[in-house]
């Protein structure tokens, strides 16, 4: 008999929910809704949005009037400066509170502090984002590689990008704490822990796991990481990507999803593969 998991805590996280549901309350207001980059890191949610009259904008210097929703994983402060001085303009602030509590502590370190170390990933957006409240202080580690541009100073603050792995964390905390002394602050949020561990429970189980969520979304990168090191293991967007060839052999299937993936698509693909191994 052939069985489907689902990972205990998978899908939407409150941060992501709060911004969904800010945005679809001001859609409803005004015609002109927008949001500055992708509100969450899932395509297919993200178009659907896009249906309901919220638009993506790239460019802010494009965005005059209207209403413009923050995304959830923060934007960089000259630019909320920026457009904080267009009257015209009314923004809401979907910003996860995890993230804001992570900006307005490199925010007061940057006054106190010679080095904020950041561990996460250079080029995520709410790496970019925290990086720009440090007043050019902050140095990103995204592995033990990095360690090397971290300078010998009295004391060096550490900071996590929400969505870290605690073990990477922890690992590079391990190895900067022997240049010098160091003052933690664990910023990464209980939903990320959750969704890890519970993955991490649910991969040892089965004969393979399916990780739904979008390819840009770091957290669900991780999901991925920890579910491989333990049983095949697949990432999909959509049902469109599963192969019937995947179950061959596969009696107990596994999946979990990212902090950014909505219910309705985690039950299409599991309905999808019902349908394939049933």
């Amino acid at each position: 008999m052939k069985i489907i998991k689902i990972a205990e805590s998978s899908g939407f996280c409150f941060g992501v929910r709060r911004a969904i549901e800010l945005a679809e309350k001001v859609s409803q207001e005004s015609d002109n809704v927008y949001t500055f980059g992708p509100l969450i890191h899932n395509p297919q949610e993200v178009e659907r949005l896009n249906k309901k009259g919220i638009e993506v904008i790239n460019d802010y210097s494009k965005i005059q009037d209207g209403i413009l929703v923050l995304r959830t994983h923060g934007i960089e402060l000259n630019v909320y400066n920026k457009l904080s001085e267009n009257k015209k303009l009314k923004i809401i602030d979907a910003t996860c509170p995890f993230v804001k509590r992570a900006q307005d502590i490199v925010k007061e370190l940057s006054d106190i502090s010679q080095q904020i170390v950041i561990v996460g990933e250079k080029t995520h957006p709410e790496v970019v984002a925290l990086v720009s409240y440090g007043k050019g202080k902050c140095i990103v580690v995204e592995n033990k590689n990095d360690i090397e541009k971290v300078k010998k100073t009295d004391i060096i603050y550490i900071v996590s990008q929400t969505t870290q792995s605690p073990k990477n964390f922890d690992d590079i905390v391990k190895e900067i704490a022997k240049i010098s002394k160091v003052k933690i602050y664990n910023t990464i949020c209980k939903a990320t822990f959750d969704r890890q561990s519970s993955a991490e429970k649910l991969a040892k189980s089965v004969d393979i796991m399916i990780v739904i969520g979008g390819k840009n979304s770091g957290n669900t990168r991780r999901l991925f990481q920890i579910c491989s090191s333990a049983v095949e293991t697949y990432h999909i967007e959509s049902g469109d990507e599963i192969k019937n060839d995947w179950f061959t052999n596969k009696q107990k299937i596994g999946i979990t999803a990212g902090a950014s993936t909505p219910d309705w698509i985690i039950k299409n693909i599991k309905n999808k593969i019902e349908k394939i191994i049933l």
